[in-house]
Formats: C-alpha cells, sequence, structure tokens
C-alpha cells in the first residue's frame, strides 16, 4: 500500500510540475515574450551555476571511487597480472588528468563568457601553433601507451620455457575438464572421433581406439540387426535415415583404423618422443589445481561452440575454439590460503568461468581452482589416476538404438580437434 501511495505522489508530481510550466509559457505569451529571448540576468545565473556544478560532479565522482573501492578486484595473483595492472594504473592515470582538465576548462569558459547583449564573440578561426600542439601531444601520448601496451604484450605471450609444464583445459556446454600430464609429464595426443562416454577428451591410446572400434561395431550390429527384422515395416523417410545412419557409422570405423595406422607409423618413426606413448596415464579430472610460483603452460580446447578461459584473479583470459588448440602460459604467485587471508574471506575460492555466452546454461560454467604450495599440488597430482586406471563410473542402461543414436549424433556435430594431422 505504501509503495502504491508513493509511486501516486510521485505520478502527481510529474502531472503538477507539466501543468505549471505550461501555465508559465502562457502568462509568457501574454506578455509578449518569446520563449527565445535570454534576459542577461539568466545567462548569469546560468554561469553561475556552470561554476557551482564542478564541485558537486567531481564530489561525487571521488566518492563513487572511495564507496566502490571494495567491490574491485584484489592484488592480481599471477605474475603477468601485475603487469596489466601496471599497465592499466599508467592509462587510468592519464584519463583521469585529461578527465580533470578538460571538464575544469570546459566549465569555467561556459560560465567566464555567458551572453551579453554589449559584447559579441571574437571571431578566432585558425592557429597553426595551437593546432600543432594538440596534435602533437596527443600523438606523443598515444605512442607512449602503445609502447607500453606492446611491450607487455610480448611478455605475456612469448613462448614459455622448454621444460614448463603443461595443463590442459576442455570446454564444453556447460562444463569445464582438465587433463593432466601423467608420471611421463607429457599429454598425449587426442582425437575427436574418440570422444565417447568413456573418452570425454578424444585421448589416443591403442586402447582407447580398440574401445572405440569395437563401440561401433555394435553400434552397426544393432543397426543392420533392425534393418534386417523392422526395414520391411519402416517409412521410407525412417529406412533412408537408419541406412545413412550405418554408412556413417563404417566411415568414422575406416577413419580410425587410418587413425591406428597413422598412430603406429608415428610411434615407430618416433619411438618413446611420439604423443600417441604418452596419453594412457594422462590424469583426466574434474578438479583444476595450479602449483605457485611455478611456471604452467594452458592448453585450451573446446568441444562443441566458442567458449572462453577467464581467471579474472589470476587477470587470465584465452579463447576456446573448437577444431584448434589455444594456449597462455602464466605464473600464479598467492596461494588460495594467503588470497582468503588478504580478502578477509574464509570461503574464497579462485574460480574458472567462461567469458563467452555459450548458450541457456553459460552461467554454470564454472570450476574453482586451488592454488597451492608446490609440494602440496605435487602430493594431490600422485594421488590421481591415469587415464586407462581411472574408475570409470557405470554408464545409464539404455536400449541399444537409443545408444547407437546417442552416439552417431555426438559424432557427427563434434569439430575435429587434435594434435596430429588427419589422415581420411
Amino acid at each position: 500500500m505504501m509503495t502504491l501511495l508513493i509511486l501516486a505522489v510521485i505520478v502527481l508530481g510529474i502531472l503538477a510540475v507539466t501543468r505549471l510550466s505550461r501555465v508559465y509559457e502562457l502568462t509568457s505569451a501574454l506578455r509578449g515574450k518569446r520563449e527565445e529571448d535570454i534576459t542577461e540576468r539568466d545567462s548569469r545565473m546560468n554561469a553561475r551555476l556552470m561554476w557551482a556544478f564542478p564541485f558537486a560532479y567531481f564530489a561525487f565522482f571521488l566518492w563513487l571511487t572511495v564507496a566502490y573501492a571494495d567491490q574491485m578486484l584484489p592484488v592480481s595473483a599471477s605474475e603477468h597480472g601485475v603487469w596489466l595492472d601496471d599497465l592499466l594504473n599508467f592509462n587510468w592515470a592519464i584519463l583521469i588528468v585529461a578527465f580533470f582538465v578538460t571538464n575544469v576548462l570546459l566549465f569555467y569558459f561556459a560560465g567566464k563568457y555567458y551572453y551579453r547583449k554589449d559584447r559579441r564573440a571574437y571571431f578566432y578561426p585558425h592557429n597553426s601553433k595551437w593546432e600543432l600542439g594538440w596534435t602533437i601531444v596527443p600523438a606523443i601520448v598515444m605512442i607512449g601507451i602503445i609502447i607500453y601496451g606492446l611491450s607487455v604484450w610480448n611478455r605475456i605471450t612469448s613462448v614459455p620455457l622448454a621444460g614448463t609444464p603443461q595443463v590442459e583445459l576442455y570446454a564444453q556446454q556447460f562444463n569445464w575438464t582438465a587433463r593432466y600430464p601423467g608420471k611421463d609429464g607429457k599429454l598425449g595426443a587426442t582425437d575427436f572421433r574418440l570422444i565417447s562416454g568413456t573418452n570425454a577428451l578424444g585421448v589416443v591410446t591403442p586402447n582407447s581406439i580398440k574401445t572405440r572400434l569395437a563401440e561401433l561395431e555394435e553400434i552397426v550390429v544393432v543397426e543392420k540387426k533392425k534393418l534386417e527384422t523392422e526395414g520391411g515395416f519402416l517409412p521410407p523417410s525412417k529406412l533412408t535415415a537408419l541406412e545413412d545412419h550405418i554408412k556413417h557409422v563404417e566411415r568414422m570405423r575406416g577413419r580410425i583404423v587410418n587413425l591406428r595406422t597413422l598412430m603406429d607409423q608415428d610411434i615407430a618413426a618416433r619411438g618413446a618422443e611420439s604423443p600417441y606413448n604418452h596419453g594412457s596415464d594422462d590424469i583426466v579430472i574434474k578438479e583444476f589445481h595450479l602449483p605457485v610460483r611455478e611456471n604452467v603452460d594452458l592448453v585450451i580446447r573446446s568441444q562443441d561452440v566458442i567458449h572462453s578461459v577467464f581467471l579474472p584473479h589470476l587477470r587470465a583470459q584465452m579463447n576456446a575454439v573448437p577444431g584448434m588448440a589455444t594456449r597462455i602460459h602464466m605464473k600464479p604467485t598467492i596461494t588460495t590460503d594467503s588470497m582468503r587471508t588478504i580478502t578477509a574471506n574464509p570461503v574464497f575460492d579462485y574460480i574458472l568461468m567462461c567469458n563467452k555466452i555459450c548458450g541457456a546454461s553459460h552461467y554454470n560454467m564454472q570450476m574453482p581452482l586451488t592454488v597451492e604450495p608446490d609440494g602440496a599440488y605435487k602430493v594431490w597430482l600422485s594421488q590421481q589416476k591415469g587415464f586407462e586406471t581411472a574408475e570409470i563410473p557405470a554408464a545409464e542402461v539404455v536400449p541399444a538404438t537409443d545408444t547407437a543414436a546417442v552416439i552417431s549424433n555426438t559424432t557427427a556435430n563434434i569439430p575435429a580437434v587434435t594434435n596430429e594431422p588427419k589422415k581420411n
């Protein structure tokens, strides 16, 4: 009820002001005063207001800066984040100086040179020296900003040192998966054609190829049996769809056989250096841990649409693009526990978020990041099981025909993401 009364008062106030303004217009017309005629008294009052307004204007600006200071991100938790913060502060300093100078001049001249009947404005069309000055000075400032920005960018995007450990972040609607090297310290090869319910990232190993071929073989057998027993009763569109699906799965099998041949050739040629030898002990997990004060090279992939790895407290962002691997390397400098002390928040966590609107559940694409001392990190890593030794949760039992359709739809729509050239 109180809300309705307040709204009624506001509406009545607006109506009253509107009617009063109309009354003023009518009385002015009766007195023979034109609306465009402005008295010197009115001009003087506006000029004085122009000098009074900046005090409230700048006071409000300063109040906003102080009032919302605690809503800003805390200190950067990565090495390159400090460089970015310094670059941003440098730009803010230039902007704030320009903001105060230009606005002070704006209000000063608007208040000083108000309209008077007995004075005309001085016609001053051109001054080469002034034009040269306000062209060169901003150009020099801009060149300084660009040089500073490029130097920071080059440091951030430089090639990581040899031996920098890699961690893969894999995006899909609407979750993240992390992959860590096993005891061999290297990530194995991946191929989108091997993605399935038991191999979410498509890690390539002899066993994963064998398993995938067996899954596809079972699909073909089930579908051919359905074609044989039900083909005569299916409508033409359903019959054509079933036959096309069988052909699609058989083509997929052929491509995976080609992949197996490529893998065998690469292993024979490169031996232990072949990436196909390093996938079986990879750790595929729904947790994200990083060691503090250690360089790490993040390899970023996406299964479906464009996502974006966003770690605001580490000042890191990189797009996850289907069909390719992007990278960003960094060095975390503050552990999760230390940041909880800095922020006075005992439940603080670094959060990996998606910074692209990737679908209806985009807001759910979050995964906590734990930054911890190197010793604790190694202990955690040693407790995780490798890709081919981890226990795979039991899949939901569904009819074989439904399983075939699901796998077909999945493999048909997943973009190519591989570490090795494809062979058709």
